[in-house]
């Protein structure tokens, strides 16, 4: 048994099945909770929380609970379960589905909402299902960082182990939320204890040139130039090439230790082609199913509407590439970019405003779960021993497959019934407004010529680090964000790590559990810090009646 594993974990506990009715009910009652949660936050500050710290937590709790009925959470396959759907069901129904529908909104095509949200649900499934088939290939390999994974899985451990464990983390989570309480984001520096490093510093390297730019220290605007865009452009592209690559060639190289050790590893170029082909034909089907209800391609010619289709499909699957690739390393996913993009490009080839208002939300609904089950599946290779019983490892990916589309129907559930509440209030995501805005605004041979100038530094950038860095992916991720503090934590973690690892000998599973408190720490700060107010005012509110 590997040292990390709590005795009830791995070989030691019964098969936990999520349809369980004890289990069941926990999962749909925590899905209904991060679905809210979930737009709540996003509507108020236009981020979405990683509730996964919430549901480890919960579940944890529950585990302490005497009777029956919560007898299964004291397991930690069990609490790993909850964690999934509960997370799940907070990025499908923020990131993926009202962002999804508040474009139409937005644009006043209130008939495209409905048949808007059925498309988004089934892309947000074909989505995770995706991430399901590929997890664990050489192109998205488990010992890769996943950093909030790591985090959720150090949070279950040291709930159920205790010892020096649970006092590291314990330390990391007090230095997140003292960071946290001064504008330090304590995320970045765990993600930069436990992620590549090199790639880390491509990602930390954007932040700040981005940052210069906004203050004027480069007297260039890149985002007004669309150079952040053109970048990712490039690099995502590459990124997809490097995928065939692996697919077509069988790379060994691309992680030799998870290869000699994972037998799953070594069959994985067949399943990455197999995933990614089905992938590909239920995105075209859906992408035909939401130009029919929508009645979109009565506006347009045959070659238009063939074109429209064909590039649906082909920007969902590259939209979901990288922002998994980019979740991946850096723990940032970077999809309201990568869907912002696909639109530009949408609008420069000539799509009316209601086809462009449809392939931007189903563009959307891809990357969020395909991220956020990477996450989530990382913690579950973890608990379950990394892999060392294939069966377990299999059988308990299937339950947390089950789990995340548990999470992802009561996601839809939700919002289809809240979503009119909020619109009507005009809470709308500032992305929907984006890209709204963006579809008013037109198209322009200018930003044509600067997406495709700026692509092939991108693109060269991507090539050099190879398919195991991602720098490419990454130092486009953080010019796409404006946020220079992050880069400037991510420098001085990495510098803080160096030392601990190189003078200090300090352990990887050690630097890995401070990480882990470090990001859970953060994500609940910054969690209470957009829910505390809406629930300060909706209690003001009733006793003042």
């Amino acid at each position: 048994m590997h040292p990390h594993v709590s005795l009830e974990s791995a070989g030691n506990s019964p098969a936990i099945s999520v349809f369980r009715p004890a289990i069941f009910l926990v999962i749909v009652a925590l899905s209904f909770l991060g679905a809210i949660i979930g737009i709540q936050i996003i509507v108020t500050l236009g981020i979405s929380a990683n509730t996964s710290i919430i549901g480890a937590v919960l579940a944890i709790l529950l585990s302490r609970i005497p009777g029956e009925i919560f007898a299964s959470f004291r397991f930690i396959d069990a609490q790993n379960l909850a964690q999934t759907a509960i997370s799940s069901a907070t990025f499908a129904a923020a990131n993926g589905l009202l962002i999804s529908i508040g474009v139409p909104w937005v644009l006043e095509m209130h008939e495209l909402i409905w048949p808007m949200l059925a498309g988004a649900s089934l892309a947000l499934v074909i989505d995770g299902t995706i991430l399901y088939g590929v997890f664990n290939t050489r192109a998205f390999p488990a010992t890769a960082p996943w950093p909030a994974g790591v985090a959720t899985a150090e949070t279950l451990w040291a709930g159920n182990k205790g010892g020096k464990r649970l006092g590291l983390l314990l330390v990391g989570f007090a230095l997140g939320i003292g960071g946290a309480a001064f504008g330090i984001p304590m995320a970045s520096a765990g993600i930069a204890f436990i992620g590549s490093m090199f790639a880390l510093l491509m990602f930390a390297v954007g932040l700040l040139v981005r940052g210069f730019s906004e203050s004027g220290l480069i007297p260039y605007n890149l985002y007004e130039h669309y150079v952040p865009h053109g970048f990712m452009i490039g690099a995502g592209l590459v990124a997809l090439v490097q995928i065939a690559l692996i697919v077509i060639r069988k790379r060994r190289d691309l992680n030799e230790e998870t290869n000699l050790e994972s037998e799953e590893l070594k069959q994985s170029a067949s399943r990455l082609k197999n995933t990614l082909l089905k992938g590909a034909v239920f995105y075209f089907i859906t992408a035909l199913l939401l130009t029919l209800i929508t009645q979109i391609f009565t506006q347009m010619s045959l070659p238009m509407l063939i074109g429209f289709l064909l590039f649906a499909t082909a920007a969902a699957l590259v939209q979901e590439m990288v922002v998994g690739m980019a979740a991946m390393h850096s723990g940032w996913f970077p999809a309201t970019a990568a869907a912002l993009i696909s639109l530009m490009i949408g609008l420069l080839l000539g799509f009316p405003a209601p086809a462009l208002a449809v392939l931007v939300g189903f563009c959307t609904a891809t990357g969020p779960a395909f991220a956020d089950m990477g996450f989530d599946l990382k913690t579950g290779f973890m608990v379950r021993g990394y892999g060392k019983d294939p069966q377990a490892e299999i059988y308990g990916r299937k339950q947390q497959y089950f789990a995340a589309m548990t999470g992802f129907a009561c996601a839809m559930i939700v919002v289809a019934l809240v979503y009119p509440f909020y619109f009507s209030q005009d809470k709308i995501v500032p992305a929907s407004r984006l890209y709204a805005a963006t579809i008013e605004a037109g198209r322009s041979t200018d930003i044509a010529m600067m997406l495709m100038l700026w692509a092939v530094p991108g693109a060269l950038l991507q090539w050099i680090g190879g398919a195991r860095n991602q720098i490419g992916v990454l130092f486009s991720t953080g010019l796409m964000i404006h946020y220079p503090i992050a880069g400037w934590t991510v420098l001085a973690a990495l510098a803080v790590r160096l030392v601990l690892e190189k003078i200090f000998a300090v352990g990887s599973d050690r630097i890995s559990t401070l990480a882990g408190g470090l990001i859970a720490g953060d994500a609940l700060s910054s969690a209470a810090t957009a829910l505390l107010p809406t629930v300060k005012a909706k209690f003001l509110t009733l006793i003042g009646h």
